[in-house]
């Protein structure tokens, strides 16, 4: 099943190569854009949709691998397909732990870069929905006050109003009503439904040392 948003990007120094993979991916159905380097790409504003980038590893310029590490460093979101003539082990097990989706040698069956291709717009459209969930919790978050969100991040370790106000140096009162304030802004009615939104917007999880 397509991505009716998704767009796969196709950067290669060699037009021959651009042209066959645009024709291959446009007989699958497939929205392309072609670059002649990656330099061109980044000049490009970011897809709002699903996004597979099919890199060649040696090129002109910024190559694969730099081209990977730049959009980490800026903290992008496509998924990435390199294809190469010139790859090795190493050069392949360095892009693959730095979250390429896979690295092919050419020649490849066209069917193993459909493969990949889908593969990968399938994990950009999941990627990106765990980003607006971390966003959306992350914005409810911001909600809460410094006081509220210490006594939610001890609630969600599991500690009881009593040690949460020994932990604060409060009633376990005033507890109460700090917690009352976190479920009424959160919009939530339970303490699993808390510690998922917690989750969800990447708030760590950790336990105080005195109740260890």
């Amino acid at each position: 099943m397509r991505n009716l948003n998704g767009l796969v990007f196709i950067i290669d120094d060699d037009s021959s190569v651009r042209k066959s993979l645009k024709r291959l991916l446009g007989s699958a159905d497939y929205e392309t854009e072609v670059f002649a380097s990656a330099a061109d790409f980044l000049i490009r504003p970011p897809h709002p949709g699903s996004t597979c980038v099919i890199v060649d590893v040696k090129m002109p310029g910024l190559n694969g691998i730099e081209f990977q590490k730049t959009l980490l460093q800026r903290r992008r979101e496509e998924q990435l397909v390199f294809i190469t003539g010139h790859g090795n082990i190493a050069m392949c097990a360095k892009a693959m732990k730095a979250g390429a989706v896979d690295f092919l040698s050419k020649p490849f069956r066209a069917t193993d870069l459909l493969e990949c291709v889908q593969r990968a717009l399938d994990r950009s459209t999941e990627q990106r929905r765990r980003t607006t969930e971390r966003d959306e919790a992350r914005r409810l978050l911001d909600f809460l006050t410094p006081r509220e969100f210490e006594v939610m991040q001890l609630v969600i370790a599991g500690l009881s109003n009593k040690q949460v106000g020994g932990e604060l140096g409060m009633a376990e009162k005033t507890v109460k009503v700090h917690r009352g304030r976190v479920t009424q802004k959160l919009g939530i009615t339970s303490v699993p439904e808390l510690v998922r939104l917690a989750q969800r917007a990447g708030v760590p999880n950790s336990v105080p040392k005195s109740t260890i």
